[in-house]
Formats: C-alpha cells, sequence, structure tokens
C-alpha cells in the first residue's frame, strides 16, 4: 500500500468514526459488544493503538532510528479491558478522535519526511501500520452493526389493526 493509499484510508475512517460518534447518545456508548466489551470500551481501544502509533513516531523522529516495538495483542487487548470499561465513555469518544486525528497526521506528515519513511519502509515490520484505517474500519463496523441492532431493537412493535370498509350510502 502507498503512503497516498494510507492517508486516503485514515482520512475516510476517521470522518466515517467522527460521523458515527455524533449520532451517539449515551446508550449508545454502553451498548454491549460481546467479549465484554461496550462501545466506549472499544473507542477508547482504538484510542489507545492510535496514541501507541504517535509515540512511535515521536520516537522515531526524537531518536531518528526506526526501531520495532514488539506487540502480542490478545494479552494488550486482556490487559486494557479493564481500564478502558472505566473511561466516561464521552470522554473515550473524543480521546478516539483525537487519537485518529494525531495519528493520521504523524502518517500525513511521512509526505514531508521522505527519510524516515523510507527508514519505516526498510526496517520492515514495525508493528505499525501506515494504514490506521485498516484497524479502525474493523472496530467502526462492529459499532455500527450493534447501533443498527438498537435500531431494530428499539423500535415500537407493529400494531396491525384492520380497516373497517366505509359504511355505503
Amino acid at each position: 500500500m502507498s503512503l497516498q493509499d494510507a492517508i486516503t484510508s485514515n482520512n475516510i475512517t476517521r470522518e466515517r468514526l467522527r460521523d458515527i460518534v455524533a449520532k451517539m447518545n449515551d446508550a449508545d456508548l454502553a451498548r454491549d459488544l460481546g467479549g465484554g466489551w461496550t462501545v466506549a470500551a472499544m473507542l477508547a481501544h482504538l484510542a489507545y493503538y492510535d496514541f501507541r502509533a504517535v509515540a512511535m513516531f515521536d520516537q522515531w523522529r526524537r531518536t531518528g532510528e526506526v526501531t520495532a516495538s514488539p506487540l502480542d495483542a490478545e494479552i494488550t487487548n486482556r490487559a486494557m479491558l479493564p481500564l478502558a470499561l472505566n473511561v466516561a465513555p464521552r470522554t473515550a469518544a473524543r480521546l478516539a478522535l483525537e487519537a485518529a486525528e494525531a495519528a493520521d497526521s504523524c502518517v500525513a506528515e511521512l509526505e514531508l519526511d521522505p527519510d524516515l519513511l523510507e527508514k519505516i519502509e526498510a526496517a520492515g515490520d514495525v508493528n505499525l501500520r501506515l494504514d490506521r484505517g485498516h484497524h479502525r474500519q474493523e472496530h467502526v463496523r462492529q459499532i455500527e452493526q450493534a447501533l443498527v441492532t438498537r435500531q431494530r431493537t428499539d423500535r415500537p412493535p407493529l400494531v396491525r389493526t384492520r380497516m373497517k370498509a366505509p359504511k355505503k350510502r
């Protein structure tokens, strides 16, 4: 994937995330996603991984070296869940948007720093995707699905009544 493709993907998913967060109420943020995760906890999860990317970019710029940052995602996610569940839901939503903006800005700035981009590409698997949208997309779909389910279950049942034929005069 080219840098420009990553930037495009990041922009699309960040705006999609912004749109979905803007439409959510407190009940939506508390909605269960399964496995102990709520929508708000998933937003905190997204914030963590985008802020992690920002921290990696900052370190690489500061040191001039691109080094791998090993991560066991399953263990990290399990350890993060109790913390994510205790972040205030509106705070989690705000942080997800702020983190997405910050991470996407770091990726976009690589257009102005071809030396760093070259080092990242040469380093291979450093446990960071320039396409931040790839990870976001997966979780935005989960959240959208939960909201679609809400819309189906929150509607009052449709009551059918028989219409009487008009009286003949």
